[in-house]
Order: C-alpha cells, then structure tokens, then sequence
C-alpha cells in the first residue's frame, strides 16, 4: 500500500511539475501580460509573492527546514524566474533524497537479513565444531588414561612375573632340599635295615649250626652259668618292618614332592606364557591407542583452527552489523516520517510555485 501511495503520489508531482512549466514558460508570460492589465499583474504579482512566501515559511515552521526558509526569502527578493528554477532544483533534490533513502532503506534491509542469516549459519557451524572439539578432547583424554593404565597394568604384570620368577625359584630350592633329605633318610634307613637283616642272618645261621650240634650229641656241652639258651629276638623283625615303612613313606614322600614341583613348575610356565602374552597384548593395544590418540590430536589442532575461523568471521560479522546499525538504525526508524517530511516539502514548494505562476489556491 505504501509502495502504491509513493507511485500515486510520485505521478502527481510529475504532472503538476509539467502543468508549471506550461504556465510558466516564456509564450504562456507574454500570453497573461497582453491578457491581463500591466497594474493589476503587479498587484498580482505582490500577491502572489505574499502568498508562496506563507507557503514557504509556514512549510519551514512545521517541518523544520532551513532550506525552505531561505527559500521563502529568495520569493521576496528574487525574480518569479529565478525562485521557480530554485523552487525546480530543490524538488530535484529531494526527490534524489527520497530515492536515496529507499535504495538505502532496501539496502539496509537486505544486508541486516543477510548478516543475520550468516550470523546464524555461523553460529550453527560453531556449536557443532565446538561439540567436536570438546568429543576430541574427551577422546584424547580417555586414551590418555587407558594408555596409562595399560603402562601400569604392563608394569605390574612384570613385577608379578618377577615375584612369581623369585617363588618359583624357593620352592625348588625347596624341593630340592627335600628330596636330598628323603633320599638321604631312604640310603640311611637301606643301611640300617642291611646291618640289621645281615646280623640276623648270621644268627640264624649259628642257630642252625647248634641244632645240628645237639642232634649229633643230645647231652653235648651244658651252657655255661649264668646264660639261658639263645633265641631269634621277636623285636628284631618289627624294627626291620617299622623302618622299612619308613623308607616306603620317604619315598612317597620324594614323589608327591617330585609331583608338587612338575605341577609347580608347569603352572608357573603357565602363568609366564600368559603374563607374557597379556603383555604383549598390553603393547599392542598402547601402540594402536597412541596411535588413534596422535590422530586425534592432530584432527583436534585442525578444528581448533576451523573454530578460530569460524569466531573471525562471527566477529567480522558482529563488527559490520554494528556497521549496520550505525548507518540503518536511524534511516529504518524514521524512514516513514522522513519520507513523509520530504513530500511535505516537495508539495510545499510545487504549491509555492504554482501560486508564483499565477494558480488560485
């Protein structure tokens, strides 16, 4: 509506700018000097002068426009010639005005939507490089601390291995020393049971040999005083038997120690094949985690320097709306009253200058 009021209104002026300089055009002078009485055209002409400075003056009052106040001087002092060209040159300058103003009004418009819009934009791509700058972060962070505890879980596997290493090594002393005490006590005890088996041996021998004697002479030599006749001792055999069973308990004894250090040993081989392959897993993971954590630090260097950027430009963004608002904010906000203003004036002096060129108002 506003656009069709300006139309409407710029069609007017035009016209009534051609039907002035119809009336004031040199044939249309002579033509109103022949018709009308030399003395009633001064009278006219004094009027008319009276009349566009009110005009003026008042149109200067109310808008506030020193230009129409000197303007409404020059109408009495100037020639109708020269104030109408004056009255024709300021219309063109304020229709120029207008039209400035609304170029600049529409420019304005545009580069505040457009700046918005890139602001937002901007603003959009900041947050979401700022989420990936803090999931970087975060990432290098956790494989930081996985990296470590892997160091820490290498480390203390070793010192398992080294303790387990240093056991290992006291209980085959251990077993050692056990099975050359078992063994030992098993030669002594072999020894001891010889001596005993050879001695009773050799008694039942000469028990043999007596009773073959006393067969041969049934009444032979009688014992001398004091001795009894000499028996095989019961105890003798139970002495054999208890240490022969304890030779059969030192050797059971020697294998369950024998069998306890194979199964020893074979668990600590065990453990040391699996410590070690643990460690070396433990490797290869802080090789492939350090290796994703450079990766990301150097993506994290890359969007540190893509959200530096992207701040530049919000802060080149931010530096030309203030631009903007410093050069539209008064130009939006009294568009409307100046436009207004300038059409106030530009009927203001169309009215002068019809009344200088003889129109009745």
């Amino acid at each position: 509506e506003w656009e069709e009021r300006q139309k409407t209104r710029q069609e007017e002026m035009q016209a009534v700018s051609q039907a002035l300089s119809v009336l004031s055009n040199d044939d249309a002078h002579d033509t109103f000097t022949k018709t009308f009485n030399p003395a009633l055209l001064q009278r006219s002409s004094d009027d008319r002068r009276s009349r566009a400075f009110g005009v003026l003056k008042m149109a200067a009052r109310r808008l506030r426009s020193p230009k129409l106040s000197i303007l409404a001087g020059r109408v009495r002092l100037d020639a109708f010639t020269r104030v109408k060209q004056a009255i024709d040159d300021m219309v063109a300058q304020l229709l120029k005005e207008k039209e400035d103003e609304v170029k600049h009004k529409d420019f304005c418009v545009d580069e505040t939507n457009s700046n918005q819009l890139q602001t937002e934009k901007k603003e959009r791509e900041k947050a979401t490089i700022t989420a990936k700058v803090e999931d970087l972060e975060m990432t290098i962070e956790e494989l930081g601390k996985t990296i470590e505890a892997l160091k820490k879980e290498i480390a203390e596997t070793q010192v398992q291995l080294k303790r387990a290493g240093e056991d290992r090594e006291l209980e085959n002393k251990d077993f050692q020393t056990t099975v050359a005490d078992q063994q030992e006590t098993q030669r002594l005890l072999k020894q001891a049971v010889q001596v005993l088996q050879s001695f009773y041996s050799k008694q039942a021998a000469s028990a043999a040999l007596l009773q073959l004697g006393s067969a041969q002479d049934p009444m032979g030599p009688a014992p001398p005083a004091g001795f009894a006749k000499y028996e095989k001792s019961a105890a003798g055999g139970s002495v054999i038997s208890l240490l022969e069973q304890i030779i059969a308990d030192a050797k059971a004894m020697e294998a369950d120690a024998t069998k306890a250090e194979e199964d020893a040993q074979k668990a600590y081989e065990a453990f040391v094949q699996e410590s070690n392959a643990s460690v070396e897993a433990a490797n290869q993971d802080i090789i492939n985690k350090s290796g994703a954590k450079s990766e990301a630090e150097v993506d994290l260097v890359s969007v540190k320097e893509s959200k530096a950027g992207v701040e530049v430009e919000l802060e080149q963004l931010s530096n030309y709306n203030a631009q903007l608002h410093s050069s539209c904010d008064f130009i939006m906000k009294n568009f409307e009253l100046r436009q207004t203003a300038r059409d106030q004036e530009i009927e203001a002096l169309q009215q002068a200058k019809a009344i200088l060129s003889g129109a009745d108002f």
